[in-house]
């Protein structure tokens, strides 16, 4: 009801993502960047496995962030066999339309574009994708929609599932009229009073780099939220195995709905094909947070034995946050 009142008022229209181009050339993926079917090229942060490569991961970083946000985990998975790509997704880092939407489709087909190029170069070699919050969503629909082919398993660590639901009718409906009407305003999110990681340093070092944006267009944010909506809607799928991975000190992305994401995924899978690891020490950026040393060796372990105990012992067999069922 909320929702659809902003659209009747004068001059209102939901904002429409950014469409991509035409295919004109073969998709390609080098040392340093993927060419898409449009031509765009979207880096690619790559950390090489030190010697033989056992798997490879592909990673997906979060809202206003670039495709290096993996590189201190990436360095230790290296060690240990396995090579990483970091990806800026278009809109961010160094890719292509910095600032704008391109939508679920649009970031959906890039993965899909890099899931099969992955596979063609690194032939024989079992292919992950990690997700850390909006790339977690993104990661989440390319599942639910079947374009992750070959892939041998998920990660999802901290997956953007804050929809309209979790915001509220005034905030989703407030979104929606200044969205419509001022689309290119772009707030800081400065003065929120919510911190997304116990690591300062990291923190402070994120706050200097200018290939992270500090500003959002409120465009931006209206298609963030309908991708969280879909996420937690209609993400994921029982085909592909699927780690979790959430912090009880998550201020970004609340317990609820992702409480309500897991009881989803429960009920979606029959099976044990998905697991759960709840970090009590935990922030949002689980991997860079000042206990990611615990997370990253739990991802690297089941990398490699889909089976085995996690090192950290924090794996919830319930596949519930504590307090928290899914039926809030």
């Amino acid at each position: 009801m909320f929702g659809s009142l902003s659209l009747s008022l004068p001059g209102c229209a939901p904002p429409e993502p950014m469409k991509l181009g035409p295919p004109i050339a073969a998709p390609l993926l080098s040392a340093h960047s993927a060419r898409m079917s449009d031509g765009g090229l979207l880096p690619v942060r790559a950390t090489k496995a030190h010697g033989p490569c056992k798997a490879v991961i592909i990673a997906l970083h979060g809202m206003n962030d670039y495709g290096t946000f993996i590189a201190d985990a990436a360095e230790d998975w290296a060690r240990q066999g396995i090579e990483t790509l970091g990806i800026d997704l278009r809109g961010f880092g160094e890719a292509p339309l910095v600032g704008r939407w391109v939508g679920e489709d649009g970031f959906v087909n890039d993965l899909e574009t890099i899931v099969r190029l992955a596979g063609q170069q690194y032939a024989d070699v079992p292919i992950y994708v990690l997700g850390e919050s909006m790339g977690g969503a993104i990661t989440l629909l390319a599942a639910a929609r079947d374009q992750l082919p070959g892939v041998r398993g998920i990660i999802l660590s901290a997956p953007a599932v804050l929809g309209r639901q979790a915001l509220g009718w005034f905030p989703s409906l407030a979104l929606d009229v200044t969205a419509s009407l001022f689309p290119g305003f772009s707030p800081t999110g400065q003065g929120l009073g919510v911190r997304p990681s116990d690591n300062e340093p990291m923190l402070n070092a994120l706050g200097r780099n200018p290939l992270v944006l500090k500003g959002t267009r409120l465009d931006t944010v209206y298609g963030l939220v309908d991708l969280m909506d879909s996420a937690l809607k209609r993400g994921g799928t029982d085909a592909i195995p699927t780690l979790f991975l959430y912090g009880a000190k998550d201020e970004i992305i609340p317990k609820t709905p992702t409480a309500q994401l897991l009881a989803r995924y429960n009920h979606l899978h029959k099976g044990a094909s998905w697991r759960f690891a709840y970090y009590p020490d935990g922030w949002h950026l689980l991997t860079r947070d000042r206990q990611a040393p615990i997370v990253i060796q739990d991802i690297a372990t089941w990398v490699f034995n889909q089976d085995a105990p996690l090192p950290s012992g924090l794996e919830r067999q319930d596949r519930q946050i504590p307090g928290h069922s899914g039926a809030d």
